[in-house]
């Protein structure tokens, strides 16, 4: 390419990254001055932080485990948040169910697919969905490519087994498998638009076309339980307000800058959990819309 094309090519991610920072900033003034409720069929483990997060953030939460609750609820849901972490017998039969509904209705849902690959009970719901995919994905490395690979947009050659609720993989990994995800939800999706984010030291998000890393955050996030999960249902509580891939890429932003502000204020992993919720409830729309955003 000559040096012409690349300050051409330059300016034009400049230019689609402006664009970006000005949506992001009206998705986090929007959760603000609406505050819209994001429902969750969460795991039980996590599902104080969930909500917390989700409150903190600007939103409002509602949880359940029933499925004919969680459909009816979803008519006052902006979007839905399911995670298939700490699994229950009847969630065979019941997620399954409600994805086919939120299909119907073309509702809006964030995935988190928690250990993916470990278990024929969680490897049979994962599948499913295929037939009923969500708007964005979000989950480590290992998920994503474990996720990718169940629904046969990868090479089985190319996927690793998870450690349980810890990826094995680097986030450069799950680059490809993050495109393949977003391009298939994309072409599921009413609106034709998705996002798949993946949580690692640099943060990705892709809507299957373009590849964006945000660094940022904190260590001590991998010291708290549900810092991911959490983030899940942040990701469903800006869906409501704005589109898959802003959505994913606001709340990821949102949950770097709330990481870095709480590390430099605690002192362990339960002084972070309590200043990470303050941080996410301080930090400003110009804040989020302002993070470091890098486009490959």
């Amino acid at each position: 390419m000559s040096e012409s094309s690349q300050t051409i090519a330059a300016d034009r991610d400049d230019a689609d990254v402006d664009a970006l920072r000005a949506r992001i900033r009206q998705a986090a003034e929007a959760v603000r001055e609406r505050t819209p409720m994001a429902q969750s069929f969460t795991n039980f483990v996590t599902i104080n932080l969930v909500a917390n997060a989700q409150l903190a953030a600007g939103g409002a939460a509602a949880m359940s485990f029933l499925p004919d609750d969680v459909v009816d609820t979803a008519s006052m849901s902006g979007a839905d948040y399911i995670n298939v972490g700490t699994l229950l017998p009847f969630y065979k039969d019941a997620l399954p169910k409600i994805a086919r509904a939120f299909r119907k209705t073309g509702h809006q849902w964030v995935l988190d697919p928690v250990a993916a690959g470990i278990g024929s009970t969680r490897t049979e719901i994962l599948r499913a969905f295929r037939a009923a995919p969500p708007t964005i994905v979000r989950g480590n490395a290992s998920e994503i490519i474990a996720l990718a690979t169940m629904w046969g947009l990868i090479s089985p050659d190319d996927a690793t087994r998870p450690a349980g609720v810890e990826s094995v993989d680097e986030v450069e990994a799950a680059v490809e498998p993050a495109k393949a995800l977003a391009r298939f939800l994309a072409a599921s999706a009413p609106e034709g638009e998705a996002a798949v984010a993946v949580s690692g030291e640099a943060d990705l998000v892709t809507d299957g076309a373009t590849v964006y890393r945000l660094p940022g955050g904190s260590p001590m996030m991998a010291k708290i339980t549900g810092a991911g999960c959490s983030l899940g249902g942040v990701t469903a509580v800006y869906l409501a307000v704005t589109d898959p891939l802003t959505a994913a890429l606001a709340a990821t932003a949102l949950y770097d800058r709330a990481g870095e502000a709480a590390d430099k204020v605690s002192n362990g992993p339960g002084s972070f959990q309590v200043a990470f919720l303050d941080a996410l409830w301080n930090t400003t729309p110009d804040q989020i819309a302002a993070s470091e955003i890098l486009t490959v």
